[in-house]
């Protein structure tokens, strides 16, 4: 299972929080939320996610592709991702 919050990221940068698993139909899910065009940046905040497979990852990277940017997550998605900063 997948959460995703809209919050009020720093300086008024659109931010959704994800947590749990990013997997199956959570994947789909959450391109659906990132998918209308944002009138300006988007960045998700991963620190709660606890799981990614392969479909989520390149989701993830598709997004990053696009300018979403990523806020905070866990050595683990970093690594996933290859960021140099979780």
């Amino acid at each position: 299972m997948l959460r995703i919050t809209q919050v009020n990221g720093p300086g008024a940068v659109p931010t959704l929080r994800l947590e749990g698993k990013l997997c199956g139909p959570w994947v789909e899910e959450l391109l659906r939320v990132c998918a209308p065009p944002a009138a300006g940046p988007l960045r998700l905040d991963l620190t709660s996610v606890t799981y990614v497979d392969g479909a989520g990852v390149d989701l993830l990277r598709a997004l990053l592709r696009r300018g979403v940017t990523v806020g905070a997550c866990s050595g683990f998605v970093a690594q996933l991702l290859h960021l140099e900063n979780g």
